[in-house]
């Protein structure tokens, strides 16, 4: 495990030394503050039963900056290591392949987690100023954050994958991107079918992030998504494993 924990160091330090980790925090920053100062004015011009809390995590705008960061955060993870050539020394040193992909798997989940931690403040600080609750209840702060930690799960583990499949970091950011908007908007699909059955419209809610958030951000944990995300998080990262694999013995 020593070895695992020195190749998890190596990932989280390699995010702070490289500009675009820089780029991605300050973009995401800046662009949740301009969605939380948004979203307090649009309140104050209308009586909305919702709490500050769950409109933040529900605002329509809340979900582009969102998807966008994990192509970001992923594509340089493998691509940039074949492209540089600084994989091979991970293929000689005496460590597993699947080390290798969980230490840039956490990796990449510790610099998307310290992305959330000042989006505290957010409601901190209203809180201070305004001497009212931002959320109804504790609970829908664990909710709303414990989604956001299983999606992010599953959004990098997916990041990983296209990563570990080119050299080049654009093609797999662009192929990241494509994927992970393709399986939000397939969550969307019951809302715009209108002729479809309650069953049908349960089953595509199933995979539904808005409706994950929703659900979450009310303090409602439901296990189904619990058990979604963690399951195809361990199917993207065991299939990075296996094209890791492939692509190593071809060095």
């Amino acid at each position: 495990m020593r070895k695992f924990y020195t190749l998890l160091s190596r990932e989280v330090r390699s995010y702070f030394h490289s500009p675009i980790a820089y780029i991605v925090l300050t973009f995401f920053l800046i662009v949740s503050g301009i969605n939380f100062n948004l979203i307090v004015s649009y309140m104050n011009r209308r009586t909305i039963d919702i709490s500050v809390q769950q409109f933040f995590f529900n605002w329509v705008l809340f979900w582009f900056p969102f998807i966008l960061i994990f192509p970001l955060i992923t594509m340089r993870l493998f691509a940039e290591e074949f492209k540089l050539g600084t994989i091979e020394p991970l293929t000689t040193v005496p460590v597993r392949d699947w080390q290798v992909v969980l230490s840039k798997f956490f990796g990449a989940l510790v610099f998307y987690l310290i992305l959330w931690i000042p989006t505290l403040l957010y409601f901190w600080i209203f809180q201070s100023i305004t001497g009212q609750a931002a959320a109804h209840s504790a609970g829908a702060y664990w909710g709303s954050y414990l989604i956001l930690l299983l999606l992010g799960m599953f959004y990098l583990s997916i990041g990983c994958l296209t990563s570990v499949l080119t050299r080049n970091q654009i093609i797999a950011a662009i192929i990241s991107f494509c994927a992970i908007t393709l399986l939000f908007f397939f969550g969307l699909v019951q809302l715009i079918l209108l002729d479809v059955t309650s069953t049908t419209q349960d089953l595509l809610g199933y995979f539904s992030a808005i409706e994950h958030m929703g659900t979450f951000s009310r303090g409602v944990i439901d296990t189904r998504p619990i058990v979604l995300y963690v399951s195809m998080t361990i199917l993207m990262l065991t299939l990075t494993c296996q094209a890791f694999q492939s692509r190593k013995w071809r060095l």
